[in-house]
This record gives C-alpha cells, sequence and structure tokens, in this order.
C-alpha cells in the first residue's frame, strides 16, 4: 500500500465500483465515491440533529457549534443577496455544509474525497447555475436578459459588452466547479507525493532516513493547510451561489 502510494499518488482519486448496477444501457453502479457522498450527507445529519436535540437557553458545545455554522450562512446570503435572498438559505446552507463535510471526510487517511472529481462539482455548479437561470425568469421574465446588457453603457459599446457578458455567465459552473475540485485535487496529491518521499527515503535508510524529516514536516504543514482550503472552498462555493442568485434577484439596475 504505502509503495503504491509513493508510486503513483493519483491511486486515491480512482472511482472503484463497490455494487454493480445496471439500468437498461445506464451504469448505475454504487461505487465509494456514491459511498462517501452518502457517509457525507449522513455526517451533516448527525451533526444537526446532535446539536437540536437538546435545545437550550444556554447552548452546549453541539448546539453553539450549529448555531454559528447556521449563523455564519445566513449572514453570508444576507451580505451577498440582501434579505430577499434568505429564501433561498436552505439551498445555500446544503451546499456549504455537504460540501464542507465531503471536503473533512477527505482527509481521513484512505478515505475519499468526493469534491476532488470534476463531475461531481461541475453537477453541483450547474444545479446552481441552472437555479439562477430559473429564479431570473421567474421574477423577472425575459427582462432577466438585461442581465447581459449593463444599465448605462453606451449603444455603440453594446456589440462588444454583451457577448463578454454572456461568456462569463455562461463560464460560471465552470469557474465554480473548476475552483473546488483543482484546489482539492492538487492539495491531496501533494500530501500523497511527500508521503512517498518519505515512504522511499525510510526505505533507502543511512542518511537518507534523517533527511525524511523534512518532507515529514511539510505533510505536517500541507495537513493544516489543507483543513483550511477545505472549509474556504466551501465557503467560496457558498458565496458565489448567492453573488449568481444575487443578480438573478436584483439584476444590474438594482444593485
Amino acid at each position: 500500500m504505502f509503495q503504491q502510494i509513493a508510486n503513483d499518488p493519483l491511486h486515491q482519486f480512482q472511482v472503484n465500483t463497490i455494487l454493480p448496477l445496471k439500468l437498461g444501457s445506464w451504469d448505475i453502479s454504487f461505487t465509494n465515491a456514491s459511498l462517501w457522498m452518502v457517509i457525507a450527507v449522513l455526517g451533516v445529519s448527525l451533526f444537526l440533529t446532535l446539536g437540536i436535540q437538546r435545545r437550550a437557553l444556554v447552548p452546549r458545545r453541539w448546539q453553539l457549534m450549529v448555531e454559528m455554522a447556521y449563523e455564519f450562512v445566513a449572514n453570508t446570503v444576507r451580505s451577498n443577496a440582501g434579505e430577499e435572498g434568505m429564501r433561498f438559505f436552505p439551498l445555500v446552507f446544503t451546499l456549504f455544509m455537504f460540501v464542507l463535510f465531503c471536503n473533512l471526510f477527505g482527509m481521513i487517511p484512505y478515505s475519499f474525497t468526493v469534491t476532488s472529481h470534476i463531475i461531481v462539482t461541475f453537477a453541483m455548479a450547474m444545479f446552481v447555475f441552472l437555479t439562477v437561470i430559473l429564479v431570473g425568469l421567474m421574477r423577472h421574465g425575459l427582462r432577466f436578459f438585461k442581465l447581459f446588457v449593463p444599465s448605462g453603457v453606451p449603444s455603440w459599446i453594446l456589440p462588444l459588452i454583451v457577448p463578454i457578458e454572456l461568456i462569463s455567465f455562461l463560464s460560471r459552473p465552470v469557474s465554480l466547479s473548476v475552483r473546488l475540485f483543482a484546489n482539492m485535487l492538487a492539495g491531496h496529491t501533494m500530501l500523497k507525493v511527500f508521503a512517498g518521499f518519505v515512504v522511499s527515503m525510510m526505505a533507502a535508510g543511512g542518511v537518507f532516513s534523517v533527511m525524511s524529516i523534512g518532507p515529514m514536516l511539510g505533510i505536517v504543514f500541507v495537513t493544516g493547510l489543507e483543513f483550511l482550503v477545505a472549509f474556504l472552498q466551501a465557503y467560496v462555493f457558498a458565496v458565489l451561489t448567492c453573488i449568481y442568485l444575487n443578480d438573478a434577484i436584483h439584476l444590474h439596475e438594482d444593485h
């Protein structure tokens, strides 16, 4: 196992089938990615349940953590999408907690980092993207397309501005998904590379065993950084979701 990690740091991202399932020509097998998504959902559910099970005026540890998570996301929604954006709080809170727990569970040795796969992050980003379009059309009708025509822009420059705004809007699910995927992939790969150095140098023996302290310290530093990145990426995903919803709610002229 250690030799495999040393030789192939990307092995940790391999999707393996646990329960083969077929629906006609569709492969709907239950994989390790599916398993860890279920574990993340159960983890969030358990965390929230423990927090509200024994509610008290003076909150205990679990209740305090749940209330802090609730208020943190609520303040994020209010500051980026206004009070009207609070109707989408359940969506933003669910996305934040799911991404956060997937990121944190990915730090467990021999686990699986769901958010290191572009198909998962892109699916969430597309859900947000389609929700924004639906909200914009339901709220403004065809006026929603004024989002691509910023107010106050001279008419002669619109042929240049409109395509730029359109490309920027269509690139949102790509940037939203790639940002999360790339950060988690890079961080976990770096950890495995350092681990590979430690294993190889320890196996070489002699002075290399002493030199292995260097990459070992690197592992400690990167691990601490990865916990910070796990939270920051969940936060960034939630913030960008709020900003996109704010555009759908208010358009350019209401900012």
